[in-house]
């Protein structure tokens, strides 16, 4: 997984970390502990995907 632009991505959007988790019904500490383990589920790389408009998810998801 490609942290560092997803953490980008996200800043892109004008939202934060804090936002994205919201949006995924999870807690802020439950989303800090999957994006720095690099670990989401489907659902959520698509829910992702929708809310940051993300063009290329197996950049994002699948890259390094």
């Amino acid at each position: 997984m490609n942290i560092k632009e997803l953490k980008n991505i996200i800043k892109n959007n004008g939202l934060t970390q804090a936002d994205v988790a919201k949006h995924l019904g999870i807690s802020l500490r439950t989303f800090n502990s999957k994006i720095n383990k690099g670990i989401f589920g489907s659902d959520e790389m698509e829910k992702m995907i929708d809310l940051l408009h993300i063009k290329d998810p197996a950049k994002i998801f699948f890259g390094q």
